[in-house]
């Protein structure tokens, strides 16, 4: 693995895209409402991330994996992602996603993105539908630290020359271990946490911001 000379990265739902993608998915099966609302509970951290999403998951059982491409179809990258992304590779950077959503979206938008690695969560599939579980460990902010301190230690970077940005409470761990947090769109406590808060909901405004 050739060295970087710095990494980003970033969350994923309204942070790299405007979307939460469960959301869409719920949608898919009639349960929005109540699927967003615990989304919302989970990044204010009232409430652990990985029970969350696990009842958040069980109620898309059902829905079609023919859904995934309408889903697809939806989500909007958020403003200024690609010039982030062109710049932290212009500087010699790699740009990292580690997200609690899922895989079975994310790789349909992370490599137009400019996205260079990723993690995410997957889906159990039976017989063409979701059936409402979890496959493997869920990916919570434990699992978004130690993988952006893999990802360095991958690329030979130091975690003095990392940088984190996302938006919920499961992005802090990520935050506190990078060498600078950034709170993006983020809930009260996460920017109450970050080294700086970024206001505009643009992602070039991180620019200055690369070493």
């Amino acid at each position: 693995m050739t060295a970087a000379r710095f990494l980003v990265v970033l969350d994923a739902d309204s942070t790299l895209i405007q979307d939460e993608v469960i959301e869409l998915l719920a949608e898919e099966a009639g349960r929005r409402a109540e699927v967003q609302a615990a989304t919302e509970a989970a990044m204010r951290g009232e409430v652990d991330f990985a029970t969350s999403l696990r009842s958040r998951v069980a109620a898309l059982a059902g829905v079609p994996t023919a859904s995934f491409e309408r889903v697809l179809a939806r989500v909007r990258p958020t403003r200024g992602v690609r010039d982030l992304t062109t710049a932290v590779h212009e500087r010699g950077g790699v740009v990292g996603v580690v997200s609690g959503g899922f895989h079975e979206i994310l790789d349909g938008v992370a490599p137009g993105l400019g996205v260079d690695r990723w993690r995410a969560n997957r889906l159990v599939v039976a017989e063409g539908a979701l059936t409402g579980e979890v496959d493997g460990e869920i990916v919570d902010a434990e699992a978004k630290a130690s993988s952006l301190l893999a990802w360095a230690a991958e690329l030979d970077v130091p975690a003095s020359r990392t940088i984190a940005i996302g938006d919920g409470a499961n992005d802090l761990r990520m935050m506190a271990v990078a060498g600078l947090g950034l709170a993006f769109n983020a809930k009260p406590a996460v920017r109450a946490a970050a080294s700086l808060v970024v206001g505009p909901q643009d992602l070039s405004q991180v620019i200055p911001l690369l070493p």
